[in-house]
């Protein structure tokens, strides 16, 4: 593992926290790889009962993609690669034999919304956000994040989160059932988290896992079902004029701050 995914093993937890604040813990391809590498590599892990996924820092758990590398990626069969690598990774965190819970430490954006969704549970700071803004450069998907979304929140009110790319406070994705848990007002994100796991870390493993394996049959369905339709559509939108063009308008944006 590299200095930007740091893999942490305390007691029954596995933590593992993306580590690129000052590039707002944006997502590469090789940062993806790691994260599905740790996931699997920890999976036979007896002594695990839950894992956790955050971002370093307060402001990013991850913005998403890290566009400038992708930028390079224009043709179909790259665009295919890319977007196999990514979910690959995801699939690992998916797979993984107990509960994986994302603990949004701040926004997750785009490719990062997807990797929050990609975990089972979510925990969230209250200045935390999440949105898919795939849309705002014209394209869809491209990890199984759509599909996981519909899973979670329901088709329709997914598809009016994907279309309108809207940016969903901490507050307003509890009441979707979004995110599962909202830490109070000033509360350390670390107590937060702390205080949700108690219940999980309270059950044996051999308990943990068989109800993970129980309740995620239907999202193991699902996305066999649809990545391959989910893969197509980013392919083209990825391909698109319409998505160069939207990405040279953003590129001309002042940076965040």
């Amino acid at each position: 593992m590299t200095d930007s995914l740091l893999v942490e093993r305390h007691g029954a937890v596995l933590n593992l926290t993306i580590n690129r604040p000052e590039k707002r813990n944006a997502l590469s391809l090789a940062l993806l790889d790691e994260i599905g590498a740790a996931m699997a590599a920890h999976a036979g892990d007896a002594g695990i009962k839950c894992a956790v996924l955050t971002g370093a820092g307060d402001r990013c758990f991850a913005a998403g993609g890290d566009l400038q590398e992708l930028d390079a990626v224009r043709d179909e069969a790259g665009t295919r690669a890319m977007s196999r690598r990514g979910r690959a990774a995801l699939d690992q965190v998916r797979a993984f034999p107990v509960p994986v819970i994302a603990a949004l430490n701040g926004h997750a954006f785009g490719g990062g919304a997807e990797l929050a969704v990609a975990c089972d549970l979510r925990v969230a700071a209250p200045h935390a956000e999440i949105g898919f803004l795939q849309a705002q450069l014209a394209v869809t998907t491209a990890w199984g994040g759509s599909i996981d979304l519909a899973l979670t929140v329901g088709d329709r009110r997914a598809l009016r989160i994907l279309a309108t790319s809207a940016r969903l406070e901490a507050a307003r994705a509890l009441d979707l059932g979004l995110v599962d848990w909202v830490c109070a007002p000033g509360q350390p994100l670390d107590a937060c988290l702390a205080t949700f796991l108690e219940p999980y870390l309270a059950r044996s493993r051999a308990v943990l896992a068989g109800f993970k394996a129980t309740t995620s049959a239907e999202r193991r369905r699902a996305h066999v079902a649809l990545a391959p339709q989910e893969e197509e559509h980013f392919v083209r939108t990825w391909t698109h004029a319409d998505h160069w063009a939207a990405m040279a308008q953003a590129a001309a944006k002042p940076a965040p701050r």
